[in-house]
């Protein structure tokens, strides 16, 4: 395929121009554009439910930081119209059917509650592609990530039932060994992965854990 170019360049800045000059030439871009996903990291969920079969028919699911709703719909299509779909994002979501949006910051005191009384019940599947807006300090953008990543796994650790499963976003160098720790005391199998549809050059991982230990 023959890589596309941005004609009007007028009054865009080189690290704009490089981002549209991706958008263009990204496959996934083209194909979530094609099955009508929201965005291309829908891909990434279809990916590791693929290679860890995470979502069953007629699961009950947690969807952390879901805007603009990717996960979700990918979670919708693999647990089926009996299954249930909370999602919360700290902006506003363009509203899915099947899918009950609870507009939150996770890191505030009442949101727990908020998302138990939604779920209306123990979740088999928490779900969380948070991360803090990057600052271009890797360091930091780390450190902010990883803050969430704990809040959604403390979160996780509430509302599964037995035998769930988590997947939280962490950056490269994955989760601090100390939190590492703690998730594996949870579940019985832990591991970092970077799907396919992750760009190269992202920093970004899922950890990914499985058989919650209640």
């Amino acid at each position: 395929m023959n890589e596309r170019r941005v004609r009007n360049t007028r009054g865009r800045t080189v690290s704009s121009l490089h981002w549209l000059e991706r958008q263009l030439n990204d496959p996934y871009v083209a194909a979530a554009k094609a099955k009508g996903y929201r965005s291309r990291a829908a891909f990434k969920l279809k990916e590791l439910d693929q290679k860890f079969r995470l979502l069953k028919r007629g699961a009950r699911v947690l969807d952390l930081g879901a805007a603009p709703g990717g996960w979700s719909q990918i979670a919708r299509e693999r647990i089926g119209d009996e299954g249930i779909i909370v999602a919360t994002d700290i902006q506003d979501m363009e509203p899915i059917t099947g899918v009950e949006f609870l507009k939150l910051d996770m890191l505030d005191a009442d949101a727990p509650d908020a998302v138990k009384a939604a779920l209306n019940g123990l979740a088999d599947v928490v779900l969380s592609d948070m991360a803090s807006p990057t600052t271009g300090h890797r360091e930091t953008d780390h450190i902010r990530t990883l803050a969430l990543f704990e809040s959604a796994f403390e979160l996780a650790v509430e509302v599964l039932k037995p035998g769930g499963n988590f997947v939280g976003k962490v950056f490269q160098g994955g989760a601090a060994n100390s939190v590492l720790n703690k998730v594996k005391q949870r579940f019985a199998d832990v591991k970092h992965v970077k799907p396919p549809a992750s760009r190269a050059e992202s920093v970004e991982l899922y950890l990914v854990a499985m058989g919650f230990k209640g």
